[in-house]
């Protein structure tokens, strides 16, 4: 039995920066969507996919192996966000498949997800630890409310916010004429699940399949990074083609357009120079930085000219100035201002010990109740939301959850 794999990814019509990362190395397949902000998703993503790979973890039919990869990538990632207040909070998802002849292995953290294709059957593999999944599992939402939902993007289990992580592991037999679908949700936000399925069905290409979602995802819109691994199950010996010479791709997609694919060959590195690597593809991700102007011969002080030069400084910061608060002003977070869950209006960050942000509600529910329930434990720190409406949102989810939980017991902190 052999394996073909293709894989894509895009920036999106909407981000500024791609955040995902994929590995395409045979028998070993990866998705991981970053978040954090600045670089920090960036960051998250890519050294999630690096671990992994370093780890090189062998065939365990019990998935223990896999797991302890995983878990291992979620070390990483946090060590290096508690290091760093520039990447404090980064977190990422991930996803992954392993196989060896006719099994295969799934790993899985956060929203992006595994399918199995057989036949003309789509099949979920995986359980995204999202709120509103958590909501649906519960009865409180259907399924399509939770499409439609504004806290969906809530996700309740990602690498790198703690320093354990819960790993969902499932073994899956493989046949041939099977196909292996990883993506980000940038890929399953824009798609109904039939609309994958019939592209898959009709795309008999592993490549083509990949191109060909990730581009009709842009196209519904591409409100994030979309990123798509398609592995097909074959008859036959494994070829020496490049996913199954050891080629892995990770992806860096820069600010614009589709992704930059880096090949490279798995080789042993020490944590250190995995950081770096990582590290440096997240840089490559941002704006390319104006080259510097050579320097010019000495001449005599202008008043002048200082004045000119000073102007256009100044003109300069007021507009990078405007810039963040147009930017800040956009934002929207739920946390805590005096002990109570409160929606804020900014970003939840404090650079050079400047305050970028404004409270705008605050709501009657104890912080203290609500950090200690799972999905809100991570309230102080700030919860992301879209916008004005889907943080009043999410105050109702958790102050519906704190009165659900009861007042908590005497000997509870």
């Amino acid at each position: 039995m052999r394996l073909r794999a293709g894989a894509s990814t895009d920036i999106g019509r909407v981000r500024t920066r791609n955040e995902d990362s994929y590995l395409a190395e045979d028998p070993l397949f990866v998705v991981a969507d970053g978040m954090g902000g600045h670089r920090g998703g960036n960051v998250a993503s890519a050294l999630t996919v690096d671990t992994i790979r370093e780890a090189r973890p062998p065939w365990d039919p019990t998935g223990g192996a896999l797991v302890d990869a995983v878990r291992r990538a979620n070390r990483v990632v946090h060590e290096r966000s508690a290091s760093d207040s520039e990447l404090r909070g980064m977190g990422t998802t991930v996803t992954l498949l392993q196989t060896s002849g006719g099994a295969g292995l799934i790993a899985h953290v956060g929203d992006s997800r595994a399918y199995l294709a057989r036949g003309r059957e789509l099949r979920q593999l995986t359980h995204d630890h999202t709120l509103v999944q958590q909501m649906v599992d519960e009865g409180k939402l259907s399924p399509e409310e939770a499409g439609r939902h504004p806290a969906r993007n809530i996700i309740t289990r990602s690498l790198g916010l703690d320093e354990d992580v819960d790993v969902d592991e499932l073994s899956i037999e493989l046949r041939p004429d099977d196909r292996v679908l990883l993506c980000t949700d940038g890929l399953t936000a824009m798609l109904e699940v039939e609309e994958i399925r019939q592209v898959l069905d009709a795309e008999p290409d592993a490549q083509g399949a990949a191109d060909t979602l990730v581009a009709l995802a842009v196209e519904r819109g591409g409100e994030d990074n979309v990123t798509v691994i398609v592995v097909d199950v074959e008859e036959g010996e494994t070829e020496a083609d490049p996913v199954n010479a050891g080629t892995v791709a990770a992806v860096t997609a820069g600010t614009a357009g589709t992704a930059t694919t880096v090949a490279t060959r798995t080789r042993p590195a020490d944590a250190k120079a995995m950081i770096e690597r990582a590290e440096a593809r997240a840089e490559a991700s941002g704006p390319a930085p104006e080259p510097s102007a050579a320097p010019s011969p000495p001449r005599a002080f202008r008043w002048r000219r200082l004045a000119v030069w000073t102007a256009s400084l100044a003109a300069v910061v007021a507009v990078a100035l405007t810039g963040v608060r147009v930017y800040v002003d956009r934002q929207w977070y739920v946390g805590v201002e005096g002990g109570r869950v409160a929606v804020f209006n900014g970003i939840p960050a404090h650079p050079l010990g400047l305050t970028l942000s404004r409270v705008e509600i605050v709501s009657d529910v104890p912080a203290a109740a609500a950090e200690r329930l799972q999905p809100w434990s991570g309230l102080a720190a700030g919860i992301t939301a879209d916008d004005r409406a889907s943080a009043e949102a999410i105050v109702q989810q958790i102050r519906a959850d704190v009165g659900a939980a009861g007042p908590a017991s005497p000997g509870s902190t």
